[in-house]
């Protein structure tokens, strides 16, 4: 069992790679969900829960003598793990915007936090690690009309606060395929729209953040019937890729491979029909012109 308590990672993954390591230690005791939870004192769904990271907390004791009943007697490593629960415990950032983030944002900037990969096609809008803060501030207005000018703000305000994982040391990969309708659609009007360009040509300079535009003349292409999804890779190897498609009440999250592979292969056809990172920055100048 190996647990790194200094990855870097947001609190809701790490229980996520904390829950994957418990399973791994129950299997490898050949202990069944039943027997885990009968020597833990609670039931196999309680179980089922912890491994899945559905649980809010991990506590201590409940970790530690899971680790005892799976055979895992060095002091060292039962500290090292519960160290890692109490990391794991801890509440991220983005509680401090609670009344505006519901449960399944939540787990998205979680994984955003964490990925060292960040993959995304957007067929409407501009990636929101991509946004301008009037950009933002436009599109959030016409999403939700009837929330307040405060809620609004505290919206951008938690947009602005995401895109600061771009700045900071180690950054993710970010890779962003957009169709060309994004920005043909008039978010804020004429000057928010050049405002929008100039940043998305400015951010794609970076050596970690690649844009690439799907022009209306390419045709067709692998992603129209899928929407807007965005594909996370993370360093830790107990994780695997996810894959998440956003909804208006809700979100899915995808993380078997037999799913994932199906969104990573339509990402690499895009990338192959888009226009290169060279050529869009050309297009991004075009389309600013016509703004």
């Amino acid at each position: 069992m190996t647990t790194e308590t200094d990855w870097g990672g947001a609190p809701s993954v790490l229980r996520m790679i904390l829950g994957r390591q418990l399973e791994e230690l129950r299997t490898r005791a050949g202990l069944s969900y039943a027997e885990a939870g009968a020597a833990l004192g609670v039931s196999h769904s309680t179980i089922r829960r912890m491994e899945a990271a559905k649980v809010a907390r991990l506590r201590l004791a409940d970790a530690e003598k899971l680790l005892q009943v799976y055979g895992v007697t060095g002091r060292q490593e039962i500290d090292t793990f519960l160290q890692s629960v109490r990391e794991a415990n801890k509440r991220g950032w983005w509680h401090a915007y609670r009344d505006v983030v519901p449960d399944w944002l939540a787990a998205y900037l979680s994984l955003e936090q964490a990925a060292v990969q960040i993959r995304g096609y957007e067929n409407q809008f501009v990636h929101g690690l991509l946004q301008t803060e009037d950009y933002a501030r436009a599109l959030l207005t016409t999403a939700d009309p009837h929330a307040s000018a405060e809620a609004t703000e505290r919206r951008v305000a938690l947009r602005m606060r995401r895109q600061e994982l771009l700045a900071r040391p180690g950054p993710p990969r970010l890779w962003v395929v957009m169709d060309e309708t994004v920005l043909r659609w008039p978010v804020g009007g004429p000057e928010v729209m050049r405002a929008q360009i100039d940043h998305l040509i400015e951010v794609s300079r970076l050596p970690h953040v690649t844009v690439q535009l799907m022009p209306f003349a390419n045709g067709p292409h692998p992603a129209l019937r899928a929407g807007t999804f965005h594909l996370f890779r993370f360093r830790a190897p107990e994780l695997p890729d996810i894959a998440y498609l956003g909804g208006l009440v809700g979100a899915l999250y995808l993380d078997k491979p037999e799913d994932v592979v199906v969104y990573l292969e339509a990402l690499d056809r895009l990338s192959a029909q888009a226009a290169s990172a060279r050529r869009t920055e050309s297009l991004l100048g075009a389309l600013r012109k016509e703004w």
